[in-house]
């Protein structure tokens, strides 16, 4: 029987403690790091049905992208890429790896890094580019409806109740970091789409998996969708599209949180439907170009609308 992906690093596990605490001579908090980071790596290989030693460099390069679609600080980020580096080289020093997945793999830029941004147009492409003839077009249609039309972080979307949504009201409530729950608003285009998905999904009678019955957006077997899963389902639809921009969950949120500001939106409300705790974050999520910033201050500006007039 073959030993699954878990399973494989559970094996190694003892081994790679014993290295670092013998060998390199770590102290236990720093030990506790490195063995935190492969753990945390194992499970999501491990979620992609991939174990560690079979590992590719696009997986660690999905993996570290999935860090920062979930949210996680650039720095800790950057802490995660080092233990996986640790943990390759040491499987490399045993000889149980001949070549090294993560040389290539890179950490971020600490505090240079902006997310892309897809233009409208770009997601009107990649909602296009679903195809709805497929049992899961729906489905993948609504959830990008949503990670668009609300901004939701891909974690809120994939515990996403069914009775936290309000079709006649128009908005739904997310559990967000912190456990703290907020309303957000919901456009036409999200509760059309859901609405047909989940009536294509009575009609077909989908299985649901006992203590699933909850969740608004499900696999094929009936499970809440995983964040990997929501990952690959918007990768894909952006290959789809023709887009050649490095796409996540994540951009489609930073690009709702854009084009409101853009569309004139008040930053204080973007940052109550982005659930930030503190406006600063908000300030540094959202970003417009120079060239845009500077026409947006010529045209609003109280000094330079007076100065326009005078010209006229």
């Amino acid at each position: 029987m073959t030993a699954s992906p878990i399973d494989v690093y559970r094996s190694i596990r003892p081994h790679y403690e014993a290295f670092l605490m013998l060998e390199r001579g770590l102290s236990a908090n720093t030990r506790e790091g490195y063995l935190a980071d492969a753990d945390r790596l194992a499970a999501w290989l491990a979620d992609a049905g991939v174990d560690v030693c079979a590992a590719t460099p696009a997986n660690l390069h999905d993996f570290v992208f999935a860090l920062h679609d979930l949210g996680v600080a650039a720095r800790t980020q950057a802490r995660v890429v080092s233990g996986v580096r640790s943990f390759y080289r040491y499987l490399i020093t045993e000889g149980i790896l001949e070549k090294n997945p993560s040389e290539l793999i890179e950490g971020p830029k600490i505090g240079q890094h902006l997310p892309e941004v897809l233009t409208i147009d770009e997601v009107r492409a990649m909602i296009d580019a679903v195809d709805l003839t497929s049992p899961l077009g729906r489905r993948n249609r609504a959830i990008i409806e949503v990670l668009y039309g609300s901004g939701l972080r891909v974690s809120e979307l994939c515990l996403l109740e069914r009775r936290r949504v309000s079709f006649d009201e128009g908005y739904l409530i997310v559990t967000g970091k912190g456990s703290k729950e907020r309303m957000v608003p919901m456009s036409e285009a999200s509760i059309e789409q859901i609405q047909l998905y989940l009536d294509e999904r009575w009609q077909r009678g989908d299985p649901v998996k006992t203590g699933e019955e909850d969740y608004l957006f499900l696999n094929r077997r009936g499970a809440h969708l995983t964040r990997v899963m929501v990952f690959y389902i918007v990768r894909q639809l952006a290959e789809d599209a023709g887009i050649k921009k490095t796409i996540s969950p994540h951009t489609l949120r930073h690009s709702f949180a854009t084009h409101l500001l853009e569309g004139g939106a008040n930053l204080r409300a973007i940052q109550a439907m982005l659930g930030h705790e503190s406006i600063a974050t908000t300030e540094i999520y959202l970003h417009l170009d120079n060239t845009r910033l500077r026409e947006e201050i010529l045209l609003h500006h109280p000094r330079n609308r007076f100065s326009v007039k005078r010209k006229s």
